[in-house]
């Protein structure tokens, strides 16, 4: 890929960075944790922002809210990480992030996670045990109790896709 951008990403467990690895592997461009101090986003015109969701929320949308400035106007592709199908349940998580002229201008990919009770903090399994409580979704209650595993490395084949279609529509310019 001939264009000048990168991926910022914010993970909690490790899906969310392999995820950001392999996309930037497959596509030549520069990964950034977004806790590292040389994550600026307004050196490049493509950016791919990964983010896990975590209670509803995505980790990475205070970054996002302190770059606002040299996000917006660029050709942006979000990819969320957690257990949830794209949908509106993972819209209005991603609604409740991040602000509205900043999702207007972001394609979206919700390649699936992964959750292994053994690596999350007594906290969040408290919380997934009270949300299965009332889930009315058999199989959602079943993963939140048990956890789940859907990365693979197919799954950022969307954004691949689409990261090919914002470089062309550049090129064309």
């Amino acid at each position: 890929m001939n264009m000048n951008g990168a991926i910022f990403f914010s993970g909690q467990y490790g899906s969310t960075a392999q995820y950001a690895n392999r996309i930037g592997e497959a596509t030549g461009l520069p990964v950034f944790d977004v806790k590292e101090a040389n994550a600026d986003p307004s050196k490049y015109e493509l950016l791919i922002l990964g983010s896990s969701v975590i209670v509803y929320r995505l980790t990475i949308r205070k970054w996002v809210k302190a770059h606002r400035a040299s996000i917006e106007n660029k050709l942006t592709i979000l990819f969320t990480v957690s257990g949830a199908s794209a949908g509106p349940k993972l819209d209005g998580w991603i609604a409740a992030s991040l602000p509205e002229t900043l999702l207007a201008q972001m394609k979206h990919v919700a390649p699936r996670g992964r959750l292994n009770h053994a690596e999350v903090s007594w906290w969040i399994r408290l919380i997934l045990k009270m949300g299965a409580l009332v889930n009315p979704d058999p199989e959602a209650r079943r993963e939140e109790l048990e956890g789940f595993d859907y990365v693979k490395k197919s799954n950022i084949d969307p954004v691949l896709q689409l990261a090919e279609q914002l470089r062309m529509q550049v090129d064309t310019r």
